[in-house]
Parts: structure tokens; C-alpha cells; sequence
């Protein structure tokens, strides 16, 4: 029988994300500075850091004094345990029945809110031999994940039931933090207060508090708690705050942080098109004079937002180069008609800052009508990540 070699596969299409890893830290400097020693930060890393390699970026973070990682599930934990993260990583979504004696195992701490999950946890723990930590989850109106308020009696009860069980925190999710006349924000922060209370009288004193995401640790400090939880920022961004639904902007809404990742490719090839030529599927583009048309090796099936078709832009030879027809699977056009000096081989900037120039992933999202976590997570595996300091 024929065998096969699987080799390692080297990447030669020039289409590539930079991630700075110096940009990182100093992120999570920021967000360390600005809510003060007394408040824990825990880095959300799930969706491979938002597109970014939760691997390496957890072992950037860690070295910078990470204590706290949050993931999805067990599959995004595994890898972070295998390269080495020893600090506490938090399971955001909670488990799958068959998947206790795992996260016993690896040390992980598991968010709850159903009694089958605390029995099962009870019992993984207890054929080791150990007392594990969990994490509750009170779903105070965000309407997805977490018990509600009413059900906490029957919480406790499986909680005083078992063991081998450690009620280490308590948390929720803000379904509005980035609106800041939002009603919800403060009644959920009310909810969860009224929670504590009746967590204590049951005999529950949790020490880790924690329910603010980006936008509450830029907005509510009164959401701080003992922990947060900041995702998008760590990475650059956040979303626009509104008020009245108008979006609102001040340095009070500043952090200061820089995006981490740049996404850039490479001129495949260059063609002299006349007037009134079509371009690419659909011909929904027609040049209305002689044009340069440069071909990109980058399209939908790498994350370019197939919404920037004829609205985008990238960065060529210190120039904007608009994106024009539709952007196809594998490519896509753009516009360099009178740039000097443009070459099969110059780079092109999807993302990023050149020559005082920038495109950045809030600008994607704005043209996608989309937000920038959707642009950051789109971009595809097929984009190999390079490391930077």
C-alpha cells in the first residue's frame, strides 16, 4: 500500500496578518492602570483572542502578569493548558455533560447555573479527590446564559450538596454596556447586587465579583466588582458609545489603546483596462476612464468583508487605493490609476497604518454594517499570523 508523507506546510500565497505582541502588553498595561490594583483583570482570550492566536497571545499576557484567561469551552482551554498557561482560565459558556472530569483534571474553572452541572462537577471532583472552583452565572436581563434570580434557592441547595464544590465567583453579562443612558445597565447592576445579598443569606460569600466587559470598565466604574473581563480593548478597539442613540465620543471614553493586528497581502497582478470595462462578477463596477487595476490574492474566504466591494480601501505606495467590483473568494480589485511607481510585488494594507495613513477594523465594520468583532474573528485560518514585536 502507497503511503503518503504529510509535511509541515510552509505559506508562500503573500497574504498575512501581523500581531503585535508589544501592542498587546502595553493594552493590557493600560487596562491595568486604569482600574487600579485592588481589581483583577481577566484577559479574554476565546476565539483564538479574536482572531488574533490565543496561544501566543495568552503567553504574551501572562508574561506581563495575566492571572485570568477566559475562553469559550474546553476545546479553547486544552491548547492554553498544553502551551504552558498556568493561571486560571475561565470557561465563559459553561461545559457539556462528559466533559467534568477534564476540566477537574486541567484545573479549570467552570461557570454554572443549572443544578446537573454542579452535581456532575461534585462528582468528577470528588473521584480526584479534590475541592474545585466554579463560577455562578445570574442572568440579571441579558436573557441567554445564567440562572435566574427566582431559581437561586434551588442553586444553593445543589451547592451546599456538594462537597467537593468551591463557590469561588459570581458573575453576569451586560446586554448595554456601550449605551450610556441605557436602563438596563443600572437595573442589571441592581439585580446582581440584590444576588450577593441573597447568595450571603444562604451562606454563600463569593470573593470574585465580576461583570464589566470593555465598554463598563471604560463607562460604569461602579461595574468593576473585583474583576473584569475586557475583551475587544485588549485588542485595540471597542465599540462607539451612544447616548439617545447618537453616538457619543470624549477622552472620558478613552483608553488609549493601539490595535494589535495589522492584515496586509501583496500585488498579484496589474492590467491597463479601457473606459467602460466591467470588473469582476456581476460587472456592478464600470470604470468611467482608463484605469490601473491592481489584482489582490485576498477575497471573502480570507475574511475580506465581502460588504467592502466598490466602498473599501487599502493602502498602496502612501496612497488610498479604492476596492472596486465585487470581492470574489480568492481576490480582489483595486484602483491605483496614477500612483507612481506601483509594481507587481508592492504591499497592500487591509489593516493597518502606513505612511501616516490608516484602515482600520472599525472602518470595516462601519462599511460592512457589521462590528469590528466580526471583522477581527472573520479573518480566516487560511491567513497565517505572524508574531512582531
Amino acid at each position: 500500500m502507497a503511503t503518503i508523507e504529510l509535511c509541515e506546510r510552509v505559506a508562500t500565497r503573500p497574504t498575512w496578518a501581523e500581531v503585535s505582541l508589544t501592542a498587546l502588553r502595553q493594552n493590557f498595561r493600560v487596562l491595568e492602570r486604569h482600574v487600579g490594583h485592588g481589581v483583577t483583570i481577566c484577559a479574554i482570550v476565546k476565539a483564538d483572542a479574536y482572531g488574533h492566536g490565543a496561544v501566543e497571545c495568552s503567553r504574551a499576557l501572562q508574561e506581563e502578569g495575566a492571572r485570568w484567561f477566559g475562553v469559550t469551552s474546553l476545546d479553547e482551554a486544552i491548547p492554553l493548558r498544553e502551551a504552558g498557561i498556568g493561571g486560571n482560565i475561565l470557561l465563559l459558556t459553561g461545559f457539556w455533560r462528559g466533559e467534568e472530569e477534564e476540566i477537574v483534571r486541567l484545573k479549570l474553572t467552570p461557570t454554572v447555573w443549572e443544578p446537573e452541572q454542579i452535581e456532575l462537577l461534585d462528582k468528577a471532583a470528588g473521584e480526584r479527590g479534590v475541592r474545585h472552583g466554579v463560577h455562578l452565572k445570574v442572568d440579571t436581563g441579558m436573557g441567554r446564559l445564567g440562572v435566574a434570580p427566582h431559581e437561586l434557592p434551588r442553586i444553593c441547595s445543589a451547592l451546599r450538596s456538594s462537597p467537593h464544590l468551591v463557590l469561588e465567583g459570581l458573575s453576569t453579562h451586560f446586554a448595554s454596556s456601550e449605551v450610556l443612558d441605557a436602563p438596563s445597565v443600572p437595573d442589571q447592576l441592581s439585580c446582581f447586587r440584590d444576588v450577593c445579598r441573597s447568595l450571603k443569606q444562604e451562606g454563600f460569600d463569593p470573593p470574585v465579583l465580576h461583570t464589566a466587559n470593555t465598554a463598563a470598565i471604560i463607562s460604569r466604574r461602579e461595574s468593576w466588582n473585583t474583576m473584569v473581563r475586557p475583551g475587544i480593548a485588549l485588542y485595540g478597539y471597542y465599540l462607539p458609545f451612544e447616548r439617545a442613540g447618537r453616538e457619543v465620543s470624549g477622552s472620558g471614553l478613552r483608553l488609549g489603546v493601539r490595535p494589535v493586528l495589522s492584515w496586509k497581502t501583496r500585488i498579484l497582478s496589474l492590467r491597463d483596462v479601457p473606459r467602460h470595462q466591467a470588473l469582476g462578477y456581476g460587472g456592478i463596477y464600470v470604470t468611467k476612464a482608463p484605469a490601473r487595476i491592481a489584482v489582490l490574492p485576498v477575497g471573502y474566504a480570507d475574511g475580506l468583508h465581502r460588504a467592502l466591494s466598490s466602498r473599501g480601501r487599502v493602502i498602496v505606495r502612501e496612497h488610498y487605493a479604492p476596492i472596486v467590483g465585487r470581492i470574489s473568494m480568492d481576490l480582489t480589485l483595486v484602483d491605483v490609476t496614477g500612483l507612481p511607481g506601483i509594481a507587481v510585488g508592492d504591499e497592500a494594507v487591509l489593516l493597518g497604518t502606513s505612511d501616516g495613513l490608516s484602515v482600520d477594523a472599525h472602518e470595516h465594520a462601519m462599511l460592512a454594517h457589521t462590528v469590528v468583532y466580526e471583522i477581527l474573528c472573520g479573518i480566516s485560518k487560511r491567513v497565517p499570523r505572524k508574531y512582531v514585536a
